[in-house]
Formats: structure tokens, sequence, C-alpha cells
């Protein structure tokens, strides 16, 4: 009985830390986009002195954002056990990791621009550059390998895996061409989070009412 419900604690945290991860990065988003026009990586280079607040308080979201990803990574890790695809488990944690260091990397960069009396129209494109572009191609990659590691062990439904490879690709090949679409990847991971959690809720009576 003991070790059944230590399995069904991994998909409840791999849930809880996902919905945070997504309404944190969500936000986080939302309040970067609010803060720079919307088009190409030339134009959202300048930010909105008005709005400065907004970038600010994005900095400080991002880093909690980052270790709930890093918790939902692993417990979605652990719930599939020994029977995952060692190739695609690789793209799965290498894709993950980059991602979170990608966007710290891309948090720093804009924390130090907005510390500069004189912002350089560089450090701008360089930190919107590894946020709307870099990092958003490995949460595409990320998105596509869990989706092909829950399809081949069928710990996603059919419909769920379809929905992360479309989303998947279009993170992959619209990038930053089109605004807002990285809430996409926010999303994803609060449908993924919100189906496990589901799946926990009806398990759980199931696994009490079963032998002892």
């Amino acid at each position: 009985m003991e070790p059944t419900t230590d399995r069904l604690k991994t998909p409840r945290a791999a849930g809880m830390a996902g919905v945070a991860f997504a309404l944190l990065l969500g936000a986080a988003i939302v309040l970067m986009r609010i803060s720079v026009p919307a088009g190409d990586a030339a134009a959202a280079a300048t930010i909105d002195p008005d709005r400065r607040w907004a970038v600010q308080l994005a900095l400080q979201i991002v880093p909690f954002a980052g270790i709930f990803f890093l918790w939902f990574m692993g417990a979605l890790r652990a719930h599939t056990g020994e029977a995952e695809d060692r190739f695609v488990a690789t793209v799965f944690l290498g894709s993950g990791f980059v991602f979170v260091a990608t966007l710290f990397a891309a948090a720093a960069a804009t924390g130090t621009v907005l510390n500069e009396e004189t912002p350089s129209d560089f450090g701008r494109h360089y930190a919107y550059t590894l946020l709307a572009t870099y990092a958003m191609r490995m949460a595409a990659v990320f998105v596509l390998a869990t989706s092909m590691i829950g399809r081949t062990l069928g710990v996603f439904p059919r419909p769920l895996a379809t929905l992360g490879t479309l989303v998947g690709l279009v993170l992959i090949v619209v990038g930053s061409g089109v605004p807002w679409s990285e809430l996409l990847f926010p999303a994803w991971a609060l449908i993924i989070s919100l189906y496990i959690l589901r799946v926990r809720r009806t398990a759980s009576p199931a696994n009490r009412s079963g032998p002892p």
C-alpha cells in the first residue's frame, strides 16, 4: 500500500508545480508585453518609461517560475519511470535545463539594462532576443519531447499529446514573430498540470478502495 501512495504523490506534485509555473510565467510574459511595443525585436527593444514597473515586477517573478519549472520537470520525469526512452528523455532534460538557463540569462540582461542610466540598443536587443527567441525555441523542444514521451508511454491521451505537438511546432516555427505567441507555453503547461491533477484525484479513491 505504501509504495502506491508514494507513487501517487509524484503526479500531484507535478500538477501543482506545473500550475504555479504556468501562472507565474504567464504573468511575467503579460507584464513584459504590456511594457514593450508589439512587433519585431527592433521595436520591442524600446521600453516605455512609464511602464518600467511592469518589467521590474516580471523580473521578480521569473526566478520563482524557473524554480517551479524544474520541480515540474523532475516530477514529470519521475512519473515516466524506467520505461522512458533514453534518447527522448535526454532531449527532454536538455531542453528543459537550457530553457531555464536562457530564461534566467534574459532576466539578468533585462535587469542590467534597466539599471543603466542610458540603456544601449545592443543590451535591449540582447535581452529581448534571449527571451522571445531562444528561450521559446527551447520551450518548443521541451513541449515536443514531453508530448512524444506521453504518447509513447500512454501517459497522456492522444488529443493531449497532439495538442502538445501542435503547440511545440507553432513555438518553434513562429517564435517571436507573432506577439503574445509566447503564452502558448504556459497555457500548455497549465493544461497538462490540470490533467495530471484530475487523474490523481480520480486515482486516489480507487487506490483507497483496493485491497490493503
